[in-house]
Parts: structure tokens; sequence; C-alpha cells
């Protein structure tokens, strides 16, 4: 009899599945449309111009989120030409020798020693090294907090103290408050990963979050946490659990507050699907898939497992799966029940 509801169980599932996947799978981009780590439409010509050797456009394009204070774009934009010169430089060093004392290009340059150094076996004796160049490059750029986002990540990987940390925090947050990189970087030094533990990390993440501006990413702090607690693969209590919920919970509001298809919240988008996944919120995780849209991202991805875009791929597939397998065959009037959000 125990085999018998077996075997009925699991042909109600596949007869889900195969009904509903087809009209859930409309609402995702194709396979073949999601890109990984996309540029946006400001950033891509100037990685262009820097594949042909031209530093014009990349200069001009923090040039002008220098001036405007645009602190969160010029960030990514940073970290991302950084990202390109670590195997295609000559860019960069045309523009530093045009300009050698160029803000914008020294903050490229300080950020891509960085990313060479944590790369090197010898790690900690070469990030002591490349001290200077994030010297050089806020003295240069005084009122930028990139710098200081870039310091805070060296002093992690120089096993500085808490209270070097903490001075480093204070020049960090006195240029912006609310800058989502500087969190992120200290959201690592309190993780059980490095220098805090799983308590340290969301105790942090949840206070940043409680007192960050309505639709800032900072409020998506709290999910990174849970995702870093996630990764650790520790057993965990209910109280923890729900923590992770909650976390996810919050993050599904600031999801909320933009539109299908933004490139700007995408990594956030990302995280939250991974976390939903992890806790077999299977609806909720299509659903931000379907907000994702072709916006695959690095980051969380590639934290388990060396094809970021195959994961990606393989865990909407997978949501849809569950999701299809556990809608109703047919609802009232014999018409197929779906979730509004998916109509």
């Amino acid at each position: 009899m125990v085999r018998t509801m077996s075997l009925i169980r699991a042909l109600i599932r596949t007869a889900r599945m195969i009904r509903h996947t087809p009209r859930l799978t409309d609402c995702l981009a194709p396979d073949e449309a999601v890109l990984l780590d996309a540029p946006d439409d400001r950033l891509g010509p100037a990685l262009v111009a820097a594949a042909v050797g031209e530093y014009e456009p990349a200069a001009k394009l923090l040039a002008t989120t220098r001036e405007s204070a645009e602190w969160e774009n010029r960030d990514r934009y940073v970290v991302r030409l950084a990202a390109f010169a670590r195997n295609r430089d000559e860019w960069l060093g045309d523009w530093l020798g045009a300009a050698p004392r160029d803000a914008d290009a020294l903050v490229v340059k300080a950020e891509l020693a960085v990313r060479r150094a944590w790369e090197s076996p010898a790690r900690t004796e070469q990030l002591r090294e490349v001290g200077p160049l994030i010297d050089a490059a806020a003295e240069a750029g005084p009122g930028d907090p990139v710098p200081w986002r870039i310091a805070l990540d060296h002093a992690r990987g120089t096993h500085a103290t808490h209270t070097a940390f903490e001075t480093l925090w204070e020049q960090a947050v006195r240029r912006s408050s609310h800058h989502y990189g500087c969190h992120v970087a200290a959201l690592k030094y309190l993780s059980a990963q490095w220098y805090g533990s799983h308590r340290e990390c969301f105790d942090f993440a949840e206070q940043a979050a409680a007192d960050a501006l309505p639709g800032s990413l900072v409020q998506a702090l709290p999910v990174r946490a849970a995702f870093a607690q996630l990764l650790g693969g520790e057993a965990r209590t209910s109280v923890q659990d729900d923590r992770i919920d909650a976390a996810a919970d919050l993050a599904i509001t600031l999801s909320r507050g933009y539109g299908p298809g933004d490139p700007w919240p995408a990594e956030v988008r990302n995280l939250l699907a991974y976390v939903l996944v992890a806790r077999g919120r299977w609806e909720e995780a299509l659903n931000q898939f379907r907000l994702i849209g072709p916006h695959a991202t690095s980051f969380p991805w590639s934290s388990v497992t060396e094809d970021p875009l195959g994961r990606f791929l393989q865990a909407r597939d997978d949501v849809r799966t569950e999701v299809a397998s556990a809608t109703p065959l047919r609802g009232r009037g014999g018409q197929v029940r779906l979730l509004d959000h998916y109509s």
C-alpha cells in the first residue's frame, strides 16, 4: 500500500511538471538571452574602447561619477574596469602615463593591485606592498569613498585589528554614510570566515539595513549575512533559520521596488534567489528569476561553482520544476491554477 501511494504521488508530480513547466518558462528570459555580468549602457562603451587600447571613455565615465558624487556607480565601474585590466591593462598604463596623478586612474590602479595581490600565494605580503597605492588614490580624491572601500578590503587581507579596521570604517562612512560597497566590505570582515561570527555578521547587517535609506541596497545586507551562514554548512537552530527567512523577506521587499530586468539590483536579486532556493521557497525564488531577466551575476554562483552561468541556469530550471510539480493540475472550472505573478 505504501509503495502504491508513493507511485501515485510520483505520477501526479510528473503530470503536474509536464503540464505547467511550459507556462512557467514563458515568464523567464530564454537561456540564450541570459548574460553573465553584462555591463550597463554607460560601462559597455568604456570596456569596448579599452579593448582596443583607448582609455578616454573610461576616464570620462569615472570623472562624471566623481563630479556628480555617484559613489555607488563609481564603485561598480571601478571594480569592472579593474577586472578587465587584470588581463588587458595597456589602456590603463597609457592613462596613467598621460595623467599620473589622475584620481580616477589611481583608484582603478589601486583596485587592480589589490585584486592581483589577493590572487597571489603570498597574498598578505603583496597586499602590504600595495598599501601606498590605496593611499595615493585616497589623497587624489579626498571626498571619494571608493578608495576607502578598497582600503577595507585590503585591511581584511592584511589581518588588520578591529581597532585599525574601525578607523578605516570611520573614514569611509564619513564620505558616504550609506555606501553599499563599504558596508559589504565591513560585513565580510565581520563574517565567521574572517574575523567575526555569524551572530556579529547578522547584527551588523540588520542594524545597517534598519538605518538605510528607502530603496538602498544596504537593505540587502542581511541576506548577504544569510548567504554566508548557508555557505558555512554548519547545523542551524530554528532561530537562525528564522533570521535567514526574515533577511530574505526584507530583500524581497527591496526587490519589489525595482522594475523587472533592472540591471541595478541584479546582483541582490541573484543572491536572494540563491537564498530562497536554499530555503526551499520555490515560488518566491521563481519570481526573483523572473525579475532578474537576462542579468545573471557571478556572485553568488561563483562561490559554489566554477561555472556561475551554468549554475544560474540550472537553479532556474530546478525552481521551475519544483513550482510546476507542486501546482495542482486543475483549479475550479477546469482551469490551471498559478500564482498571480506568474500569469
